[in-house]
């Protein structure tokens, strides 16, 4: 009689078990997808967002799989870069006072009145006293020193003041909005203070943006979902609604998933029990 009712609750058991595991086994997990996103890109492809004309281009979709560590298992990651150019973009450079610039292939030496709201500096040339010595057949190729003053040496014996014998040092004014050309570009004087002058020009410039995987993205003012549903697509979408309703979709499935594992794992061990216990032996 022991025996038989062990039976019952076994098939019973088995029977509750099974079918939580079929379910299991043949439920499939759902996965996000928008059926009109804005936009479902590629690798390569450029678009540009309402009210802008401003263009990107899908520059790299990658596909990875990192390790969670000490035997955590591993981990799909999805990310993408895309690339614009800003054909405005503002560059600036700072000459610090007392430095050496070069313009025009001469240099100068940057001097700044000091002022209290300086608008000008004046640029001071340098010139190359050993090259032009080494040009004059006449003249020593270093300068000497007497009684704290220098001086070159012409024709051995000869002292002249390197300030006689050199080319005046010519200058030239830059002030705050004056334009001119440096290293190829047209620049302007954007401010002068004590410390320096910045100068600043505009040129095209190409910027990188990062983008994650369901994580926001805004672009010319545009906020968008990126979401990689593979490892070769890009989709772009607003509709928050339906990406909420389908994450809570998503946790529900994982719940009752979890629930029905619940109820095998519960029902098989039963099932070890009963069995063992059926055949105990018996006090009567």
């Amino acid at each position: 009689m022991q025996r038989r009712a062990a039976v019952i609750s076994v098939v019973f058991f088995l029977v509750i078990g099974a079918g939580a595991y079929s379910l299991i086994a043949t439920a499939s997990t759902p996965s996000v997808s928008f059926e009109n996103p804005e936009y479902s890109l590629a690798q390569g492809d450029e678009f540009s967002v309402p009210g802008s004309d401003q263009a990107y281009t899908v520059s790299s979709i990658t596909e990875e799989e990192e390790s969670g560590g000490h035997g955590g298992g591993t981990t799909l990651v999805r990310s993408g870069e895309l690339t614009y150019v800003n054909d405005s973009a503002r560059f600036t450079e700072t000459w610090d006072n007392e430095s050496t610039v070069t313009l025009d292939g001469t240099d100068y030496r940057v001097e700044i009145a000091n002022v209290s709201d300086p608008t000008e500096a004046t640029l001071v040339e340098l010139y190359n006293e050993t090259a032009i010595l080494r040009e004059d057949p006449n003249a020593d190729n270093e300068t000497v020193t007497r009684d704290g003053e220098r001086y070159v040496v012409v024709n051995d014996s000869t002292l002249v003041s390197v300030d006689e014998y050199f080319p005046a040092n010519e200058t030239r004014t830059v002030a705050e909005g004056d334009s001119f050309d440096y290293n190829n570009q047209s620049v302007t004087v954007d401010a002068v203070e004590t410390s320096g002058v910045t100068i600043e020009w505009f040129a095209s410039e190409e910027n990188t943006v990062t983008v994650d995987n369901e994580a926001n993205l805004t672009l010319s003012g545009q906020q968008y979902l990126a979401y990689f549903p593979d490892g070769e697509t890009l989709v772009l979408t607003q509709d928050y609604d339906s990406y909420q309703a389908q994450l809570s979709e998503i946790d529900s499935f994982h719940e009752t998933e979890n629930g029905l594992w619940g109820i095998a794992i519960v029902s098989f061990t039963t099932v070890i029990l009963l069995i063992g216990m059926a055949f105990l032996p018996s006090r009567y």
